[in-house]
């Protein structure tokens, strides 16, 4: 496997990742970076920053990340919480959620498309998990998970992953629906 980390002189605060080799597993990035697959991918994939599926990547994962451009092939759901572009060279099999998507002419989509309300507040894209929400809201994880489940809290289902945008939990919390 080759992975590779280096700064850039325009994002000296980033990190860029690139990933050259076939890989299985799951990647879970925190902090933001730049990560760039040009190899093969099959597993679970949350990145913070900027995600750049290359023209020959083969990438099978359920995806969340800020900024997804995609010029390979993927299989899977993508969560992009920033924006999602598909290049021309890219054909992908699964589910959208993002706030903003540009498809450039030649690109493939095969699946359905959910688009998240934009919003000038910037905690609005903030997506959280059933954990972060059960922390969030001070009652249990179970509990989140049957109100999702139900379409009594609203939430993104991506595969067997619940998100939930922080602004509309805010919103829900606030309506009185929560007992």
């Amino acid at each position: 496997m080759a992975l590779r980390s280096r700064k850039t002189r325009e994002e000296n605060t980033d990190n860029v990742i690139e990933i050259n080799a076939q890989m299985q597993g799951s990647l879970n990035f925190k902090d933001h970076v730049n990560l760039k697959i040009n190899g093969n991918f099959a597993g679970s994939l949350e990145t913070r920053g900027t995600l750049t599926i290359g023209n020959s990547a083969e990438v099978h994962s359920d995806i969340n990340g800020d900024n997804i451009i995609i010029g390979g092939k993927v299989t899977g759901d993508i969560i992009a919480n920033k924006m999602l572009v598909l290049m021309p060279t890219a054909v992908l099999k699964g589910n959208i959620s993002t706030p903003k998507l540009n498809i450039v002419e030649g690109a493939v989509f095969q699946g359905n498309c959910q688009m998240l309300e934009p919003s000038n507040n910037a905690n609005a894209h903030n997506l959280l998990s059933i954990k972060e929400v059960a922390k969030y809201l001070e009652i249990g994880i179970d509990e989140i998970e049957q109100l999702a489940n139900s379409g009594d809290i609203p939430g993104i289902r991506n595969g067997d992953i619940w998100k939930f945008e922080q602004a509309e939990i805010d919103n829900w919390a606030s309506s009185a629906k929560l007992k």
